[in-house]
C-alpha cells in the first residue's frame, strides 16, 4: 500500500532508540524526509545513518532536549514547514506518589504533556494552511488503565491525552488529523528499565519477571517495535485522513476493556 507520504516532511522526536526510531524508520521508509532528535549526539547519528543506509531516505539529525524550549526550537528549524509531528519524549521514573515532589511533577507534565502541546501549537497552523497535517503522539497503555508505580507517567500523559482530544476536532475540517498512539508493552529499553524496578520492589530477577510479564499478555509475547514503527507511519497517511482524536492501543490484548 502506497500511504501518500513520500516527499513529506516529518519530525519525530526522542527517536535515536526505541518506539520513536521506529516510527522514524517507516516513516523513511515511505519517503517521507525525516528529521530526528536525541540527547546523544553519537547515539542519535549511529541511528541518523542507518536509516539512511536502509532506506535511502534523507534523515537529519538534531541534537538537544526535546523538552527545552532550545531543543524544540532547534528541531523545528531545522527542516521549515512540518507535514508529520510525531511526538515522544522519555518517561518519568517510577515510584511511589508520596516520594515525588511538585518539582517531580512538574518536569514529568513538560516532558509528556506541555512539550507535544507546544509543539502541535509550533505546526499546526501551516498545516491547516496546506490543508494536509498529520500528528501522533506517542503516550502509553496507561491512559486507559493506569500502570502501578508510573503515577508521574500515568497523570501526565493522560493529561496529554485530554488536551488533543480538543485540539483534534477543532482542526479536523482542515484535513488535519491527530491522533494517539499507545504503546503496552514493548520490547524497548524503558520497559526494561521499569521492570528493573519492580524486579527489586519483588526481590526477583529482570528476567524472571519479563518471563511472567509475557505470559501475561495474550499475544504470548512482548510487541516488536518495528510494529509500532508501521502503525504510526499509516496514521500520518493520506488513507487516514478520517482517523482523527483517537487513542491506538497496541498492547497485544493485555487491556481486557471492550471500550
Amino acid at each position: 500500500m502506497d500511504l501518500g507520504i513520500a516527499g513529506k516532511k516529518a519530525l519525530v522526536c526522542a527517536s535515536s532508540r526505541g518506539l520513536g526510531k521506529a516510527c522514524a524508520f517507516s516513516l523513511a521508509r515511505e519517503g517521507a524526509a525525516v528529521t530526528i532528535t536525541g540527547r546523544n549526539s553519537e547515539t542519535l547519528e549511529a541511528t541518523a545513518e542507518e536509516i539512511r543506509q536502509a532506506t535511502g531516505s534523507e534523515v537529519i539529525a538534531v541534537v538537544g532536549d526535546i523538552t527545552t524550549d532550545e531543543g524544540r526550537n532547534a528541531a523545528l528549524a531545522a527542516r521549515g514547514d512540518l507535514d508529520i509531528l510525531v511526538n515522544n519524549a522519555g518517561g518519568p521514573p517510577p515510584g511511589n506518589f508520596r516520594d515525588f515532589t511538585r518539582d517531580d511533577w512538574i518536569r514529568a507534565l513538560d516532558a509528556n504533556m506541555l512539550t507535544g502541546i507546544e509543539l502541535i501549537k509550533a505546526t499546526v497552523d501551516g498545516m491547516i494552511e496546506r490543508k494536509w497535517g498529520r500528528v501522533v503522539n506517542i503516550t502509553s497503555g496507561s491512559v486507559k488503565a493506569p500502570i502501578p508505580i508510573l503515577v508521574l507517567s500515568n497523570g501526565a500523559r493522560s493529561g496529554l491525552t485530554g488536551a488533543v482530544g480538543t485540539i483534534a476536532r477543532e482542526v479536523a475540517k482542515h484535513n488535519v488529523m491527530i491522533n494517539n498512539l499507545l504503546p503496552g508493552p514493548f520490547a524497548t529499553d524503558r520497559l526494561m528499565n521499569t521492570m528493573a524496578a519492580v524486579a527489586k520492589e519483588r526481590g526477583i530477577s529482570v528476567e524472571e519477571l519479563a518471563e511472567e510479564r509475557a505470559r501475561e499478555t495474550p499475544a504470548g509475547r512482548f510487541g516488536d517495535p518495528a510494529e509500532f514503527g508501521e502503525a504510526c507511519a499509516f496514521l500520518c497517511s493520506n488513507q487516514a485522513g478520517y482517523i482523527t482524536a483517537q487513542s491506538l492501543l497496541m498492547d497485544g490484548g493485555l487491556n481486557p476493556a471492550l471500550f
